[in-house]
């Protein structure tokens, strides 16, 4: 069994995409962060200020519940954790998915996509949900990589 989990939310498929290229470029298992209830287009319209993702992001406390806590991650010992850059940093979903295990002991590799930003303070941001793991901030997936270059990455974290 794999000791790196590949784990991912993805609101457009985009970071998707990008996780599953990684997860096949380094041979992990791979987990889908999925939220109770579904993203919807209008949900994700950042231009309007009450839209369910920009209301999140708004609250700091906002936990959105997820789908599912099947994650095992119990098993890894590394996990590279994807999502899209809203708003600067991690969609407050990571943090219910931060926040729904114990990730004590355990690294924990960042890795994103964005129309435009970077990460921001993301790793500092996300560092009060998981006490105890040691998080790195790790790269843009955006424009699909190639798995050479992502096992190359993976293998220098």
């Amino acid at each position: 069994m794999s000791r790196t989990l590949t784990a991912y939310f993805s609101a457009s498929g985009t970071t998707k995409r990008a996780a599953q290229r990684l997860a096949q470029a380094i041979g992990s298992d791979l987990y889908e962060i999925k939220p109770a209830a579904a993203y919807t287009q209008a949900d994700l319209n950042w231009m309007d200020k009450q839209s369910r993702s920009s209301l999140e992001m708004k609250d700091p406390t906002c936990r959105p519940k997820l789908a599912d806590r099947d994650a095992a991650v119990e098993q890894y010992d590394r996990i590279f954790l994807g999502f899209p850059i809203w708003w600067y940093t991690a969609p407050s979903i990571i943090r219910t998915f931060l926040e729904s295990y114990d990730f004590t002991g355990k690294t924990i590799i960042l890795f994103a996509t964005s129309g435009g930003s970077g990460f921001g303070k993301t790793a500092k941001d996300l560092a009060s949900s998981c006490p105890g793991a040691v998080i790195k901030e790790g790269r843009l997936l955006n424009g699909l990589p190639t798995e050479d270059a992502l096992k190359q990455w993976a293998e220098s974290m």
